[in-house]
């Protein structure tokens, strides 16, 4: 079955650094546009960012919010794709889950209905 596995979540100050990881198993994983999406308590699930390979070029997209301070890559190799983010806030702070979908274009991802599999999530604690 498909699993999708988060790490790197953890507890770090304004400003500092994470680097999230999620290994896929049991899909082929370069078919699949893989995202992130982050839920805070009391909020609905929202769009972090996302990634398409389509055989030729790598498409990505972000969130507003995230946009140059957020990067989200993905190594075909190994199956992991990662969301490495820099100066941190504490609106950051929120569970991140990873997310795997088959979608026509890399915007499509946004729609968390357009998820196919999601990861168990990760904790990310930002304090002020």
């Amino acid at each position: 079955q498909v699993q999708l596995v988060e790490s790197g979540g953890g507890s770090v100050e304004a400003g500092g650094s994470l680097r999230l990881s999620c290994a896929a198993s049991g899909l082929t994983f370069s078919q699949y546009t893989m995202g992130w999406f982050r839920q805070a308590p009391g909020t609905e699930r929202e769009f972090v960012a996302a990634i398409r390979w389509s055989g030729r070029s790598t498409y990505v997209d972000y969130v507003d919010s995230v946009k140059g301070r957020f990067t989200i890559s993905r190594d075909n190799t190994k199956n992991t794709v990662y969301l490495q983010m820099h100066s941190l806030k504490p609106e950051d702070t929120a569970v991140y889950y990873c997310a795997a979908g088959r979608v026509s274009t890399v915007y499509n991802m946004r729609a968390a209905q357009q998820v196919g599999y999601w990861g168990q999530g990760t904790q990310v604690t930002v304090s002020s």
